[in-house]
């Protein structure tokens, strides 16, 4: 969920002045382009439109998802608008689309954005109240509902995958403090990869895949004093350091972390 994280980060999700669907996508195809790192000298805009002749990218539910691919390596980005009044897209149920989700693909990133907007699909297919957007009221309420929409799509990604990336993520973690923890000391700790979300006035929610450390954060209202404090801190047993924190519109954080508990003493140097 990356490049849409960015879109949202980054100020690409915007209101549709029009309801005219080929204005529509030269806009946000106009918006990917003005990116920096955009790999410019061809035309995106006319790729995404030949792309659009030959299928309807409306995926039903109000939702839709054009893009344009092009050869070579390079980022996938990702724009999106939200259109109050919706918009004749020709989808396949006939409703009008209120969200319209589009993505520039590199051929060296045609495998990522298959996997990003499947989760996409499942997280929309999955959660019906969050994927309703027919009755936001304003940018802001639409801004919050993708973020809440992405947080499910993270969270009901499928086993073996969440497996992969906590393995990958406790291996960057182990590399990054053997840099300053001895190995005797190192090999006697339980590294468990997290991220955290923080909203004003709810407790944080955990993304983990241990259930004990979950409960016991989410049960902490102070673990978002000590995460604001960005040194590690001690939480029932556990050490948490911060890796990197995102911050996303209007006021919530996304903390990157390690916890790290003592499976066993560790012997003293010699």
């Amino acid at each position: 969920m990356k490049s849409l994280l960015d879109a949202l980060q980054e100020g690409r999700l915007i209101e549709l002045p029009e309801i005219d669907k080929g204005k529509i996508l030269n806009l946000l195809a106009t918006l990917i382009e003005a990116i920096p790192d955009f790999r410019g000298g061809f035309d995106f805009a006319g790729a995404v439109a030949t792309r659009e002749t030959a299928a309807n990218t409306g995926i039903s539910l109000g939702w839709a998802c054009p893009h344009g691919r092009v050869s070579g390596e390079g980022e996938l980005f990702c724009a999106i608008g939200w259109s109050p009044t919706g918009i004749d897209y020709g989808a396949p149920d006939g409703k009008p689309v209120h969200i319209v989700v589009m993505h520039y693909i590199p051929d060296s990133q045609k495998n990522v954005y298959l996997r990003e907007i499947s989760g996409l699909a499942k997280a929309i297919k999955n959660n019906p109240a969050l994927g309703e957007l027919s009755s936001l009221k304003d940018l802001s309420e639409a801004r919050h509902r993708l973020i809440d929409l992405l947080t499910a799509a993270v969270d009901s990604a499928l086993p073996d995958v969440k497996a992969r990336m906590i393995q990958l993520e406790a291996k960057q973690a182990v590399s990054a403090l053997s840099e300053t923890l001895p190995a005797d000391v190192l090999s006697a700790l339980s590294l468990i990869p997290l991220s955290v979300v923080i909203v004003p006035g709810s407790h944080p929610l955990i993304l983990a895949q241990d259930k004990s450390l979950i409960a016991q954060m989410e049960a902490g209202p102070e673990v978002a004093a000590q995460l604001g404090a960005r040194v590690p801190f001690d939480h029932l047993g556990y050490r948490i350091f911060t890796r990197s924190v995102s911050s996303f519109q209007p006021d919530r954080l996304l903390y990157d972390c390690i916890a790290v508990k003592l499976t066993g003493p560790a012997k003293k140097p010699a």
